[in-house]
């Protein structure tokens, strides 16, 4: 009897251990949505291009800036939705929203992925465009790993598959469009659907 106590109590301690070092407030139905808000933004993107630019997209032209004004749109939904389902998960487990856990894993978050932004808007501005669509998958990736450590570990897999994915479409990019759509796309879905199941349904 006493054995089975200290087996629950080790148990406690180390779920009180885990809570204090890492933000587990995610929400899986988040990622599900950023997937959702990815597809539709890519297939907007793709109709302008094969309907206005016959398949071209030129890069100097109004359906270039309305492309990077629809991948603008789908991250700052991604991020609003984001905030608001985590927020909403973490006051119902009665849970810290904003703490030093938190702060380390959006600090940690930031530095790849602000790094690979700038680096990407760098080479756009001199006329580089081939490697963007790769560059994205494989800053996001990197930032996803980073953040792993603070936060649930499963995000960690969700990263390499985007690290992945970028290093294919680096190799092959004239499949860029449909490798960005199935990493930012398909593979939120899959991933919120699994951390949903996982995680918020306890």
């Amino acid at each position: 009897m006493e054995s089975k106590d200290y087996l629950k109590d080790i148990a406690e301690i180390k779920n009180l251990m885990n809570k204090s070092s890492r933000f587990i407030s995610l929400s899986g139905l988040s990622g599900i949505l950023a997937g959702i808000y990815a597809l539709i933004g890519a297939a907007t993107a793709y109709w302008l291009v094969t309907t206005y630019s016959y398949g071209t997209l030129l890069l100097d032209g109004w359906v270039f800036r309305t492309c990077l004004v629809i991948l603008a749109a789908v991250a700052f939904l991604s991020i609003v939705t984001a905030i608001i389902l985590t927020t909403k998960k973490a006051k119902k487990n009665h849970e810290k929203i904003w703490d030093n856990t938190s702060k380390r894993l959006v600090f940690n978050f930031l530095i790849p992925l602000i790094t690979g932004g700038l680096y990407i808007l760098i080479i756009l501005n001199q006329q580089k465009y081939g490697q963007a669509g790769a560059l994205m998958l494989i800053f996001y990736g990197l930032s996803l790993v980073s953040a792993s450590k603070y936060s649930l570990g499963d995000i960690r897999y969700l990263g390499l598959i985007e690290i992945v994915l970028g290093l294919i479409c680096a190799l092959f990019p004239g499949y860029g469009f449909w490798l960005w759509a199935l990493g930012f796309g398909v593979m939120h879905i899959v991933y919120g659907t699994w951390m949903h199941f996982k995680y918020d349904k306890q």
